[in-house]
């Protein structure tokens, strides 16, 4: 089990202004800001065994998630 949150806020330290920022000025960029969190808070339920699932699909869902923060990273440094 994951022992980290993943919170962008915590994630990104360094950026929290400029993810606010975007958040609060590109359509886009809340999109994925809020897919980020929702599979997050997804993840953390399987973890946490609130809504426990099968490996494959947790594994998976943590891709996702890996995939979004890839994104948003790309788009932090941009």
């Amino acid at each position: 089990m994951s022992q980290i949150i993943h919170e962008l806020a915590e994630e990104f330290p360094e950026h929290v202004e400029k993810l606010e920022a975007l958040k609060a000025s590109d359509d886009g960029f809340a999109r994925l800001y809020q897919a980020y969190h929702e599979i997050n808070a997804k993840v953390i339920e399987a973890e946490t065994l609130e809504r426990p699932t099968d490996h494959f699909h947790e594994e998976n869902m943590k891709k996702q998630r890996a995939a979004l923060k890839d994104e948003i990273f790309k788009r932090l440094i941009a």
